[in-house]
């Protein structure tokens, strides 16, 4: 996954086709390409405002937008889990608007252009009200530019990062539950001169994911005395990146910080890197911790390279999303963005109960109702207790897996940063890093 995840917005979300997965934070297309997506698909947009009929008396879909093929596929599949998790809740739990609730999946294929047309079958023919979705942060936004804002869809990003969404004019409709790249990137500056780090070389793909976390992370690191000797911005997709590599390693600094995808270009340059004897410690952000780099490079030849990512306080609701998911699927070691997606789907669902209908712009209306204070606090597994109480007309307050649910004016929520070292055949979090 890759990311990772800005003015006044809100949240609008598109879904995804249904199959394997592996997600990872989010490896985008480049802006241009975005952009042109966008243009191509404005015109074949649901017109805004269309709203599906109010009080539904069967089920309820809600659409799930995911990069299910493409860099992160190998995310994918513990954070559908999630998605299962959360919706087997919520059936167990009395349902949905008198109903079962039904997840209706659109696969991105990890491209804008995939998004839009995976956001515009969610929206215009299985009717969604609500879409949790995408990942990765240009398919986010090219599925929000094109369709879920101009149809008036809500859309709640479980992993999307690029601060671009802070400014983005939303219409209050696209809201996200990971800390911008912004911030990430100055925490990840702290992290390394922390470790005693003082030169670094720095290259990042050219998407809407890596670009502004390199940016944010270049600019703190200088700022903290820090010296980067070499900045390469390079394509994704290359079969061979020893160019940008010896540029990177002239001056002989002490680690490479990598922004990328472990599933595109990430893999590829560590390796590169590696067999040239150029590096030997890495430093990586949630897009390049995925499992598929520790299966590629190997543990040992990673015993030196750490790695921040979107992470969780320790709460009662942190504790009581773990032995859910536990009990359903043994375990949640190492599965990268599962409190994000159960806490996207939960925030979901919750808004359309509160909506009390299929209104599109009702539910946009009730996310804050149920997600930001005051209220009666509702954790993982309390579906039943929540539809009781918002039956009775009672305020609630979502407590999330990965933490409070309070959104700002913009749709984005504080959020934590892990820090992860490789640990055998996965990753572990040694802490929580604040800037």
């Amino acid at each position: 996954m890759t990311t990772r995840l800005s003015l006044m917005k809100r949240v609008s979300l598109a879904a995804m086709l249904a199959s394997g997965l592996s997600l990872a934070a989010c490896g985008e297309e480049k802006k241009e390409e975005q952009a042109a997506a966008t243009n191509e698909a404005t015109t074949t947009a649901a017109a805004p405002a269309a709203a599906p009929a109010p009080a539904p008396t069967g089920d309820t879909k809600v659409g799930i937008l995911f990069d299910v093929t493409g860099p992160i596929a190998s995310f994918i599949p513990p954070m559908m889990d999630s998605v299962k998790l959360a919706e087997a809740e919520i059936n167990a739990g009395g349902g949905l608007l008198g109903g079962k609730m039904v997840t209706v999946v659109g696969d991105t294929t990890g491209a804008t252009q995939g998004a839009v047309d995976a956001a515009t079958k969610l929206v215009n023919v299985e009717n969604v009200p609500v879409i949790v979705g995408a990942l990765m942060s240009g398919t986010t936004l090219a599925a929000a530019n094109a369709v879920t804002i101009p149809s008036g869809v809500l859309q709640i990003s479980p992993t999307a990062t690029s601060p671009d969404f802070t400014t983005l004019d939303d219409k209050d409709y696209v809201f996200r539950i990971v800390p911008s790249d912004a911030y990430q990137g100055v925490v990840l500056a702290k992290l390394v001169l922390d470790q005693g780090i003082k030169t670094v070389a720095l290259t990042y793909a050219n998407n809407d994911y890596a670009t502004p976390l390199a940016t944010g992370f270049a600019s703190a690191y200088k700022a903290g005395g820090g010296v980067i000797t070499a900045e390469v911005k390079h394509e994704e997709k290359q079969q061979s990146y020893a160019a940008e590599l010896g540029t990177l390693a002239k001056d002989k600094p002490e680690a490479l910080v990598l922004i990328a995808y472990a599933g595109d270009s990430g893999t590829t340059i560590v390796k590169e890197a590696l067999e040239n004897s150029l590096f030997t410690r890495f430093i990586g952000t949630d897009g390049l911790r995925d499992n598929k780099l520790i299966e590629q490079i190997g543990a040992d030849n990673l015993k030196t390279s750490f790695f921040t990512s979107p992470s969780a306080p320790e709460s009662d609701a942190a504790k009581k999303f773990e032995e859910l998911y536990t009990a359903a699927y043994q375990s949640s070691k190492d599965k990268i963005f599962i409190g994000q997606t159960y806490d996207s789907v939960m925030l979901a669902a919750l808004a359309v109960e509160k909506a009390g209908s299929t209104d599109r712009v009702k539910v946009r209306d009730a996310l804050r109702e149920i997600a930001n204070a005051p209220g009666e606090k509702i954790l993982p597994g309390d579906w039943k207790k929540a539809k009781e109480l918002l039956a009775a007309g009672k305020d609630i307050d979502y407590s999330g897996a990965t933490g409070e649910m309070e959104f700002d004016a913009n749709g984005d929520i504080p959020g934590v940063i892990g820090h992860f070292v490789v640990d055998g055949t996965g990753y572990k979090q040694v802490g929580l890093v604040t800037p």
